[in-house]
């Protein structure tokens, strides 16, 4: 069989990334320019949908809450940062090559816990008016965002990194919840 020009037939991966033939969408950089703009919207998305659907309102404005607790206009922007380096972390993840399926695998079973708990987290607080509840929920949250820096840091380092300030923020947010929870029952 004769050689196609601009086609190398090996089946070898690693020998065809070697020679500069691999032309898969994957790797092009519009399509991962594209993909990271998908994860940061779609994270970023889905957090503001929770905080549309369940605003703080008054009843939270008359808890009770401690001395340093932050105003509340320092949580829009905290979290929207923070959305952006957990959708960059995650598209790091995703665009890793070599990585085994069980590795993939654990890293997105983590991210898909640490998602389902951080968007129960805002019904349950602002929606159902439940500190004690959204109190047990963050507390698995915050296992479940150490969990998640574990499994994509040891796929790519920087991803784990980059969620360094998600661990710190979240669990200050768990202490503030626990907090308020505890001076208003």
């Amino acid at each position: 069989m004769r050689p196609v020009p601009g086609f190398n037939a090996s089946l070898d991966p690693q020998q065809t990334a070697r020679a500069g033939t691999d032309r898969s969408p994957r790797r092009s950089r519009l399509h991962s320019g594209v993909m990271l703009a998908v994860f940061v919207i779609a994270v970023c998305a889905a957090g503001m949908a929770a905080g549309l659907l369940f605003p703080p309102g008054e009843w939270h404005e008359q808890l009770a809450k401690p001395t340093w607790n932050p105003p509340d206009w320092v949580f829009s922007p905290v979290w929207a940062t923070l959305y952006v380096l957990l959708a960059t972390s995650a598209w790091l993840v995703w665009r890793e090559p070599g990585v085994s399926w069980a590795e993939r695998r654990g890293a997105w079973t983590a991210f898909a816990a640490h998602a389902l708990l951080n968007l129960a987290w805002t019904p349950l607080y602002f929606g159902a008016r439940q500190p004690g509840w959204a109190f047990l929920d963050i507390s698995l949250l915050w296992l479940a965002v150490i969990w998640l820096t574990l499994r994509f840091g040891r796929i790519k380092p920087l991803a784990g990194y980059l969620l360094i300030p998600l661990v710190l923020w979240e669990s200050f947010a768990l202490v503030l919840n626990g907090t308020i929870w505890l001076m208003n029952t």
